[in-house]
C-alpha cells in the first residue's frame, strides 16, 4: 500500500491533527505490511494560492504553454501525480474558524482540476480520481461531530463533497475534539486514536 501524508498544521508535532494523522498512518501500516508513506508538509511547502498565471496554466493546452505557464502548473501536477499514485491517503486537517486552513484549501484548489481530476458528461460531473481510501485527521478545541455547534463544521462536510466530487468517495472522519474543554482535554487523543478502526 501507498500511504500519502498531508500536514496542514503548523504547529510540527505539538499539533493534534498531526498527532491523529501518525496514529492513523501508523494503523494502516501495521495492517498493510510493506507500505509505503509519502509525507506532505502543505506548511512547510506550501501550494501558492491561485491566481492568474495558475488558472491560465489549468485552461490553456500543453502545447501553448509559455515558460510562465508551464512553471505555473507545475505545482497543480506534482499534487496530482502523488494523489494518483496513492492508495490511501491521510489528511490531517485542524480546524481554523470553522473551516480549513488556507494551506489545505490552496492544495485542493490546485488538485480540482477539469479534466485531470474530473470531467464533465452529459450526464454532469464525473471524478476521475477512483479507488482510493481517505482518512480525515481533524482536530479542534471544541465539540463539533454532534451537538449544538455541528452546524459550524465546515471541515468534514466540505472535504467529503470535493474529494467526492474528484471520485474520492470512500472517506472516514476521525476526530481529536474538546481540546480547550477542561473536562475532555486530557482524555481527547487518547479517545480519538482509540476510535481508529483500519
Amino acid at each position: 500500500m501507498k500511504i500519502l501524508h498531508l500536514i496542514s498544521s503548523p504547529r510540527g508535532e505539538a499539533s493534534f491533527s498531526v498527532k491523529l494523522g501518525n496514529a492513523i498512518v501508523e494503523k494502516l501500516q501495521v495492517a498493510n505490511p510493506g507500505s509505503t508513506v509519502a509525507t506532505r508538509n502543505l506548511t512547510n511547502t506550501p501550494f501558492p494560492h491561485l491566481e492568474e498565471v495558475h488558472i491560465n496554466s489549468f485552461f490553456t493546452p500543453l502545447e501553448n504553454h509559455t515558460p510562465e505557464l508551464a512553471e505555473a502548473v507545475k505545482h497543480s501536477n506534482e499534487a496530482i501525480t502523488e494523489l494518483k499514485n496513492a492508495d490511501a491517503i491521510v489528511i490531517g486537517v485542524p480546524m481554523y474558524n470553522f473551516g480549513l486552513p488556507s494551506a489545505l484549501k490552496a492544495w485542493v484548489d490546485h488538485i480540482a482540476r477539469a479534466g485531470q481530476t474530473f470531467s464533465y458528461s452529459e450526464n454532469g460531473p464525473v471524478g476521475l480520481i477512483k479507488g482510493k481510501k481517505v482518512y480525515l485527521a481533524i482536530s479542534s478545541g471544541g465539540v463539533y461531530s454532534d451537538g449544538p455547534m455541528k452546524a459550524y463544521d465546515f471541515t468534514e462536510s466540505y472535504l467529503k463533497s470535493v474529494l467526492g466530487f474528484l471520485g474520492m468517495i470512500d472517506v472516514t472522519a476521525y476526530r481529536v475534539e474538546g481540546l480547550s474543554i477542561p473536562n475532555l482535554k486530557d482524555e481527547a487523543l487518547n479517545n480519538a486514536v482509540e476510535s481508529i478502526i483500519i
